[in-house]
């Protein structure tokens, strides 16, 4: 089932620190059973950009783990954290310009672990296209929020100066 405002190929080709902002405000439908769909607006985001930026994975290069996010944008990338929780990420860009959209929030659920987990977000959804997939996808919403700005969190491991970058956006 494809929604009427689901997002192109085009919107998700775009460098992560245009896309990351123009996600909040969405909304990322997701599908459990065979007809219900849910909807979540996007609330907050962050920015993860290539090879270059010490706190993205793909900053150790192309691995099994990182492979989606070598690929052109659209696509999802999710991975284990701390044991309990995956984490959504949506890969940005051009193919071979690994970058990606981690999902912080979204209404009713605060934090990217929480949000997965109420959502029922796993190790499949790895490689889902957004663009064509009939169990996940983002559609454009009728929100035009606010949006702030901040440094991304939990990163202290990749040094003072891309721990700074003010790549989280949140409402």
């Amino acid at each position: 089932m494809q929604g009427k405002k689901r997002l192109t190929r085009d919107f998700y080709i775009r460098d992560v620190l245009i896309v990351a902002p123009e996600l909040i405000g969405k909304a990322l439908v997701v599908r459990s059973g065979i007809k219900a769909c849910r909807k979540y607006i996007i609330t907050e985001t962050e920015a993860y950009r290539g090879i270059e930026d010490k706190a993205c994975h793909a900053s150790r290069g192309r691995t099994e783990r990182t492979d989606v996010m070598f690929l052109q944008g659209g696509k999802v990338y999710v991975y284990f954290v701390y044991g309990m929780y995956w984490m959504l990420n949506i890969v940005t860009g051009e193919e071979n310009n690994p970058q990606a959209a981690l999902i912080r929030s979204v209404e009713g659920f605060d934090g990217p672990g929480k949000l997965t987990r109420a959502i029922g977000i796993d190790k499949s959804f790895y490689g889902e296209d957004l663009t064509l997939s009939d169990r996940m996808w983002i559609e454009d919403s009728e929100i035009s929020p606010v949006i702030k700005t901040g440094q991304r969190i939990g990163i202290d491991y990749a040094g003072e100066f891309w721990k700074t970058r003010q790549w989280r956006y949140y409402i």
